[in-house]
């Protein structure tokens, strides 16, 4: 996967909501494709949250939808 300097340099909120969004998966990407995409969007969610402090409780809200996503992903492989 492509990740850019966009994601990897957001410093708020929007900036990670815009990055994250232009590196979506398609729809039909493989399971691993999408499990991917949730743990590093997780891990610039959380990043984030340090950085743009006024924001912070709704970065971690995000950071935790996309982690809770990888989890259950997980989960239902192992299903």
């Amino acid at each position: 996967m492509d990740w850019n300097k966009a994601a990897d340099n957001a410093q708020t909120l929007m900036q990670a909501h815009e990055a994250l969004s232009r590196l979506m998966p398609r729809p039909d990407a493989p399971q691993q494709t999408w499990l991917a995409y949730y743990r590093r969007s997780a891990a610039v969610y959380t990043r984030v949250a340090e950085i743009d402090r006024g924001h912070f409780h709704e970065t971690m809200f995000w950071a935790t939808r996309e982690r809770e996503k990888a989890e259950a992903m997980e989960q239902s492989a192992l299903a």
